[in-house]
């Protein structure tokens, strides 16, 4: 009676933990770039179907996790299988024995080798990750306690920089952004080019992290670090500082307006630097009374006084 509820139990908690793992899944991917309420699976990736995001998320929903599920189901059946099956009741009489080798070579030989599953695939990620294609744009970001500056090259319009503040619950709501999240002046990048972001800190420690892009790195007093991402799809996709840094620490979000090349470019030239006017041409009747006006007498050369 009592091994049939527990077979219950655990086949109850088995196809919870399945349905929380698909449901989360699903809700994450209704809404890009930004985190959904009570989902629990990863923000979708905005990096198109071959891009490292989107390895990432493979690499955990697809290996991490079933093997994470099949051995903490595993070591709860056979918890409860121990409690059950040698407890004082049912087994009033203990074995005496205390090793075998087949046992102890299986459970030896087993995690090593679901280890080295898991190793392969994620060195494989990992150089993915940090072998950065030519970056077709590269910027600046620098965490300020609190809040984000952002600094354009020089080849874009000359170059400009400027601060990203939130945006108060009032701005948010009657723009429909998410609060907490939007702010006034976003990082902007085109869409479909290799973007480099150069990461550093002001004064103490802040983390440039965007979940869509699969990017994270701590800005650093005194250190460049380098974080690279390529977005397929305009869109606008949000981040946060994920490291702790002062009392204002949720006042550092990450806007970024993906928009198409042609757009990147009308939105690079506002901000390009206004043009020094050059000076009008003289007129053919300037031109000709300046030529016939006589010259002006040349100023008189004081007079030197030798002592």
């Amino acid at each position: 009676m009592l091994k049939d509820r527990l077979k219950s139990v655990a086949a109850i908690a088995t196809f919870g933990a399945y349905a929380a793992m698909t449901t989360g899944a699903a809700l994450a991917q209704s809404v890009v770039g930004q985190p959904v309420n009570r989902a629990i699976g990863l923000q979708p990736s905005a990096d198109g179907p071959l891009g490292i995001r989107t390895q990432q998320i493979a690499f955990h929903d697809g290996t991490l996790m079933p093997i994470i599920t099949a051995i903490t189901l595993f070591v709860l059946g056979l918890l409860l299988w121990i409690v059950v099956r040698y407890n004082k009741r049912a087994n009033p009489k203990a074995a005496q024995f205390s090793h075998n080798t087949m046992l102890e070579i299986a459970w030896t030989t087993v995690p090593v080798i679901i280890l080295m599953v898991i190793a392969v695939s994620s060195f494989q990620l990992l150089y993915r990750e940090h072998d950065m294609p030519k970056p077709d744009l590269t910027l600046k970001a620098t965490g300020n306690q609190w809040y984000w500056s952002y600094e354009y090259p020089k080849t874009a319009a000359g170059g400009f920089s400027f601060d990203s503040n939130p945006l108060t619950e009032d701005q948010a709501k009657a723009k429909g952004l998410p609060f907490k999240l939007a702010v006034n002046n976003p990082l902007v990048v085109p869409a479909g080019k290799t973007i480099q972001v150069l990461v550093t800190g002001a004064d103490v420690l802040h983390a440039f992290f965007i979940p869509a892009f699969g990017v994270q790195s701590t800005a650093v007093p005194g250190r460049v670090n380098s974080v690279w991402f390529r977005a397929e799809k305009p869109g606008v996709y949000y981040g946060q500082c994920n490291e702790l840094c002062g009392v204002q620490h949720y006042f550092m979000p990450i806007m970024v307006d993906v928009r198409s090349p042609a757009d990147y470019e009308a939105w690079v030239a506002s901000h390009g630097k206004p043009a020094v006017a050059a000076a009008p041409a003289p007129s053919p009747a300037s031109t000709s009374a300046t030529a016939v006006s006589p010259a002006a007498p040349a100023a008189a050369k004081p007079a030197t006084t030798q002592g």
